[in-house]
C-alpha cells in the first residue's frame, strides 16, 4: 500500500468537529465507561454521550460494596429521563436493597414513570414470588409507549398477573421466559396483539397440545421473527403456513406424535374431484435465517432430521442456517453430503452463513460447501485433518469467506489424536492474503483466534508518512456455547 502524505491528515481540533457526525460516531461504541470518559471531554461531547450513557437502564450495576439504582439519578435529573429506551429490573435487586433502601420500589416506579421515551422493559425474578412487584411495574408500563417486553422468572406468573398481563396492547416484540407452573403461549393474547406483533420468544412450550399453539400463532400474520422452545416437531410446518411475513425461525427438533400436521393437511383429498375445487398447497414463508436446537445419541443425528429442516425451507432465500446438535454419546452429529446437496439446490445463491457449531463435516464437504455455496462469508464446523495446508486447500473455493471457525481433529496416520498441531501466526496471514483476493479476516482453530486488518501506522521515518499495513493479532476465540 502507498505510504500516505504526513500533511494530509486531519489535524482539526474536536471543536471544529461538525456536531451531526458525533452521535454516529459514540454510538459506535458499547462500554459505558467510554461514553462516561466521553462525556468529560466537552460540553460538545456531554451533549452526544449523555443520551448514550441513560439510553439502556439496567438495575444490576453492582460495585465492590454497593448496588447504585438508577432511579435514584433520575429523580434528581428527571430531564435524564428523556433519554431512556430500555429498562432491566429484577426482582432480587428489590428485595435484597429493602434493609438499607426500603422505598425502592416505590421510588423505581416514580422514575420510571419519568421514562416517557420508553420502548422496551425487560423483567428478570428468579424467586418464587413475583407477582406483587411485577403487578405494580404493569400499572406503570400501561402508561409508556412500550414496545417490547421480556419476561424472564424462575415462578409461574400466575393468574392474576397473567391476566392484567394480557390487557397490553400495541406491543412489537414479546420474549416469555417461565421456568415453572402452566407454559404461557400468549392464549387470550394473540388476538389483540395480531395487528402489531412482529417478533415473538416462547420459552416453554413443552406439554402445550399441537391444536393450541397453532391455533394461538395463527393470530399472529405479522411475525418476522419466532423462537419456540419445546413445540413438537410435527407442528412447525403448519405454523408457517399462517405465518408469509415470518424471516428468521429458532426451533428445537422434538418428536412428538408420528408426523406433520402440515403432512396431514396436504394429503387430504376432497369429495368433489373437479380439478378447480382441489385444495392448494399452504405455501411456507420465505425463510432468510434458520436455526434449529437438538440432540441425539446418533452421530447420525435425530431421525428424519434433514428431510424436516428441508422441509422448512422449500423456497429460496436462506441466508444464515445455524445448527446446535448435542450428542448424548460424546460423539459429533455429521452431517449428510446429501443435506447439504439439497441445501445448495434452492438456496446456492443466497446461503452466506453455515454455523453448524461442533457438528461434523469432512473436509470434502468443506470443498462442496465453498464451491456450491458462491456467497459464503462464514463457516462454523467441526473437522478432521492432517494439517493446516488441506483445510486451506478444502476452503480455496470461498471467494467470499471472511469468518472461518473450527473445531479441528488432527488426523496423524490415519488416526485421530488429541495433539493439536497450533496455527502459527504466519499461517494466519497468509491465509488472509492468500492471491491478494482473500477476504478472510477471522480465523478460529480452537481456543486460538487470529483476526485480521489494514492499519494506519506511521513509518519509521518522518519524511515517509503513513501507509496501511496488514496486522493480524492473536486472541482467544469465544465461548463455544454462546447461542
Amino acid at each position: 500500500m502507498p505510504a500516505l502524505d504526513k500533511r494530509a491528515r486531519f489535524r482539526a481540533p474536536f471543536q471544529d468537529l461538525p456536531y451531526d457526525i458525533l452521535p454516529p460516531i459514540l454510538s459506535q461504541l458499547d462500554d459505558r465507561r467510554d461514553w462516561h470518559a466521553c462525556a468529560l471531554v466537552s460540553k460538545v461531547f456531554y451533549r452526544v454521550a449523555t443520551p448514550l450513557l441513560y439510553r439502556t437502564l439496567d438495575s444490576r450495576v453492582i460495585s465492590k460494596t454497593l448496588v447504585h439504582h438508577p432511579s435514584s439519578t433520575l429523580l434528581a435529573r428527571p430531564d435524564l429521563a428523556n433519554h431512556v429506551r430500555h429498562v432491566t429490573e429484577t426482582g432480587a435487586i428489590h428485595r435484597g436493597m429493602l434493609v438499607r433502601y426500603p422505598h425502592i420500589t416505590r421510588d423505581t416506579l416514580a422514575a420510571l414513570t419519568l421514562c416517557t421515551n420508553l420502548r422496551s422493559m425487560t423483567w428478570i425474578d428468579d424467586s418464587s414470588t413475583t407477582a406483587t412487584t411485577l403487578l405494580a411495574f404493569l400499572d406503570v408500563m400501561r402508561a409508556l409507549p412500550l414496545r417490547e417486553l421480556t419476561i424472564r422468572t424462575h415462578s409461574d406468573l400466575g393468574e392474576t398477573v397473567w391476566s392484567q398481563l394480557i390487557t397490553l396492547t400495541g406491543l412489537r416484540k414479546i420474549s416469555i421466559w417461565c421456568m415453572e407452573g402452566p407454559p404461557r403461549v400468549l392464549q387470550g393474547w394473540s388476538g389483540p396483539l395480531g395487528s402489531t406483533l412482529t417478533h415473538l420468544e416462547l420459552g416453554r412450550c413443552a406439554g402445550v397440545p399441537p391444536t393450541i399453539l397453532i391455533t394461538v400463532l395463527s393470530q399472529l400474520p405479522l411475525l418476522k421473527d419466532l423462537r419456540l422452545k419445546g413445540a413438537p416437531a410435527t407442528s412447525i410446518p403448519t405454523i408457517l403456513t399462517f405465518l408469509p411475513n415470518l424471516r428468521s425461525l429458532d426451533t428445537e427438533y422434538l418428536l412428538s406424535g408420528s408426523g406433520s400436521y402440515y403432512s396431514r393437511r396436504r394429503q387430504q383429498s376432497p369429495l368433489d374431484s373437479d380439478d378447480d375445487s382441489e385444495p392448494k398447497v399452504p405455501e411456507l414463508p420465505v425463510l432468510r435465517h434458520l436455526t434449529v436446537r437438538t440432540s441425539s445419541m446418533d452421530n447420525l443425528g435425530p431421525q428424519k432430521l434433514w428431510g424436516w429442516i428441508r422441509e422448512l425451507i422449500p423456497r429460496p432465500g436462506l441466508e444464515t442456517f445455524k445448527l446446535h446438535a448435542f450428542t448424548i454419546n460424546m460423539g459429533h452429529t455429521g452431517i449428510p453430503r446429501m443435506f447439504i446437496l439439497d441445501l445448495a439446490v434452492v438456496h446456492g445463491n443466497t446461503l452466506t452463513q453455515f454455523m453448524v457449531g461442533e457438528a461434523q463435516l469432512t473436509l470434502k464437504d468443506v470443498e462442496c460447501l465453498c464451491s456450491k455455496f458462491p456467497r459464503l462469508e462464514t463457516l462454523i464446523c467441526s473437522v478432521a485433518s492432517p494439517n493446516m495446508e488441506s483445510i486451506t486447500e478444502a476452503i480455496s473455493g470461498a471467494k467470499n469467506l471472511q469468518t472461518l471457525r473450527l473445531q479441528v481433529q488432527w488426523l496423524f496416520g490415519g488416526e485421530m489424536h488429541r495433539r493439536r498441531p497450533l496455527l502459527t501466526l504466519e499461517q494466519a496471514t497468509d491465509m488472509m492474503l492468500k492471491d491478494g483476493t482473500s477476504k478472510l479476516r477471522v480465523i478460529a482453530i480452537g481456543h486460538v483466534q487470529y483476526t485480521g486488518k489494514w492499519v494506519l501506522q506511521e513509518q519509521e521515518l518522518p519524511e515517509q508518512g503513513f501507509a496501511l499495513t496488514f496486522v493480524v493479532s492473536a486472541d482467544v476465540a469465544e465461548d463455544k456455547w454462546q447461542t
